[in-house]
């Protein structure tokens, strides 16, 4: 099952569709082709799926939203760390 996890829009590259985001740290490319332009701003808070941005979100639930992320990462062994890490990986892609 994939997650999405709020992601702060870092950069926008109009040429190639697409947004450099932060997501807790990590900072990846999506694209913007599901999106209706102009829609999306640098600062905006955006949820991912397959390595495509689905939609903006209100930045007061994104940050609520990552603080129960980072609990739960928080209370996580490092093996379990390890495995979300990779599965987060096949989401992305």
């Amino acid at each position: 099952m994939c997650l999405s996890i709020p992601s702060r829009v870092t950069k926008i590259d109009k040429t190639t569709n697409t947004a450099t985001v932060d997501t807790m740290g990590v900072s990846r490319d999506a694209s913007l082709d599901l999106m209706q332009d102009g829609s999306v701003e640098v600062g905006d808070y955006v949820l991912i799926h397959v390595g495509f941005i689905m939609n903006k979100i209100d930045k007061e639930d994104a940050l609520l939203s990552l603080e129960a992320f980072e609990e739960i990462l928080g209370r996580m062994d490092d093996d379990e760390l390890q495995q979300s890490i990779i599965d987060s990986d096949k989401c992305f892609q």
